[in-house]
């Protein structure tokens, strides 16, 4: 073979790895709205950058006539390239190759690139879309399943793993995705579930449809598994690339920061009127929120799950800043088993990354019932105080409004190691509201009374004007400063610069024990 063949025999090869499956099912999917795996490579990573590697990779299966179905890249395409002008790694499921089914091979490319991205500090991103694991390979691909969940755990806390599912993802393939930092889903197009609806039918007896049972609102509403639903995969890629913004690279470096045109010192008087006189009426958090950022601009995480709880990035001064906020406008801002998983991974996940938290209050307490306390709300709650008091990033506090019981506690408050806690003066701090003090405390005293309703009244008046405002804490030092509102933006900066070379440490051990 002369040179000029030896050439025409690379490109040959190559020809092949990029044809995948062929073009008759690439046409197909494109025409179901589904990039092919190439395209969303293409439209992830900044225009020109990205480098395949592992291009040529077959696998090496001979059972059941596999030998003579060899495709170059073998179902999965890896590489780098940059992100918003920075490094990251990736990889494609290819659903034209054997269903992007997952062989031993290609799940060798997979840990290729998650070790490079490992030892040199970058986000991996998984863009998945496969039936599973390669059945004819049986116990080999299996283990590939475990050597990618092994690299998943070793980087969690170190990179950014962002997985989207682009297709279906189902049995073993989902803990990938379930270990990984955040999960993007697609409408009309994904799937998650450990066992499909068939078995389900079989051995269950349960007719369910695969939207019902794994589709992207019933992960982003009903389970919480995913963390972000959009309406196409370019809004998906989009999205992603967005994300990846707010983050460092890795758990040394700090978040990037940005040029904005927000003063620092803007003073934003429609925050005094947005928090109601009257304690029981709703609003919507965030809108506090929104006025308060840069460019009133918030990138929220799970909007559609656990709705009494927010959750998202955004900047201040240019910097990101994690914030996390009870939510008035649904079930008063009462914290609940759901909303205290989610705010707790939120919050360890910024605290990993060094991403300052900053939190908004206003809560009345946790949700009351039997259906809470069964389910575990004591647990459950308590992951979010552990995730609050163990997190030693900058950690801003400002209460709005109510903050009653065991609530105000978990809700980064002074006794969490909070850096600067802010209060509004319509901030209530109490152990609980007026109502349920006064039928506890004046019990009696209110049943011997002549007039039992008025007295009743009286107490609840003099209970709030005691005890139903900030300046009994202020008083004690565990809230910093009574602000207006107006002023939240400048003084959430100038204590954020304040605290920009905060130093603290957790006790030597190996890991906290957390309540899973």
């Amino acid at each position: 073979m002369n040179l000029e063949q030896k050439f025409e025999e690379l490109c040959r090869r190559n020809a092949a790895a990029e044809r995948g499956g062929g073009d008759e099912r690439r046409k197909r999917q494109e025409a179901e709205g589904r990039f092919s795996a190439r395209a969303r490579l293409e439209t992830l990573f900044d225009g020109g950058s990205f480098e395949e590697i592992d291009k040529l990779v077959e696998h090496h299966c001979p059972q059941f006539s596999l030998s003579k179905q060899r495709i170059p890249g073998d179902g999965v395409i890896t590489g780098y390239g940059l992100i918003n002008g920075r490094q990251a790694f990736a990889f494609a499921q290819d659903f034209t190759v054997f269903g992007g089914s997952l062989s031993e091979a290609n799940a060798a490319k997979i840990c290729k690139i998650m070790d490079l991205a490992l030892k040199t500090g970058a986000p991996v991103v998984g863009l998945n879309d496969s039936g599973g694991a390669r059945i004819q390979e049986g116990v080999a691909s299996l283990a590939g399943y475990a050597d990618i969940f092994l690299r998943n755990t070793l980087a969690s806390g170190v990179i950014p793993q962002i997985s989207a599912v682009l297709g279906p993802c189902a049995g073993g393939a989902v803990y990938s995705p379930a270990i990984t930092d955040f999960i993007f889903m697609v409408e009309r197009s994904s799937c998650m579930f450990v066992t499909g609806p068939d078995v389900i039918k079989t051995v269950m007896h349960e007719d369910v449809t695969k939207e019902e049972l794994g589709g992207p609102m019933t992960h982003n509403r009903v389970s919480g598994v995913a963390h972000f639903l959009a309406p196409d995969e370019a809004d998906c890629l989009a999205r992603v690339r967005e994300l990846l913004s707010f983050l460092p690279q890795n758990n040394h470096e700090d978040p990037p920061r940005v040029e904005t045109g927000d003063p620092a010192n803007r003073a934003d008087e429609e925050l005094d009127r947005l928090v109601p006189d009257e304690s029981d009426r709703p609003y919507d958090m965030k809108q506090i929120i929104t006025r308060v950022v840069d460019e009133g601009y918030f990138f929220e995480v799970q909007e559609h799950f656990a709705r009494n709880l927010v959750v998202g990035f955004a900047r201040l001064a240019g910097s990101t800043v994690g914030v996390v906020a009870n939510q008035p406008e649904t079930l008063a801002g009462c914290l609940d088993i759901n909303a205290s998983v989610k705010g707790a991974r939120f919050v360890r996940f910024c605290d990993t990354f060094n991403i300052p938290l900053v939190t908004f209050v206003d809560v009345p307490g946790f949700l009351p019932g039997t259906q809470q306390e069964f389910g575990g709300i004591i647990r459950h709650g308590a992951k979010l105080l552990f995730a609050f008091a163990e997190a030693t990033v900058p950690k801003l506090t400002i209460i709005t409004r109510k903050a009653y019981g065991g609530a105000y506690c978990v809700m980064a408050s002074k006794h969490l190691r909070t850096d600067v806690n802010f209060a509004y003066p319509t901030a209530e701090i109490a152990v609980m509201g007026a109502e349920g003090a006064v039928n506890i405390v004046y019990r009696r005293e209110i049943e011997k009374a002549g007039d039992p309703a008025a007295l009743r009244r009286e107490k609840i008046e003099e209970f709030r004007s005691r005890f139903a405002n900030p300046y009994v804490a202020a008083e004690r030092g565990y809230i910093d400063a009574v602000i207006l509102p107006r002023e939240t933006r400048s003084r959430l900066i100038a204590a954020l610069q304040m605290l920009d070379t905060k130093r603290e440490t957790m006790p030597p051990k190996k890991h906290g024990n957390i309540p899973l």
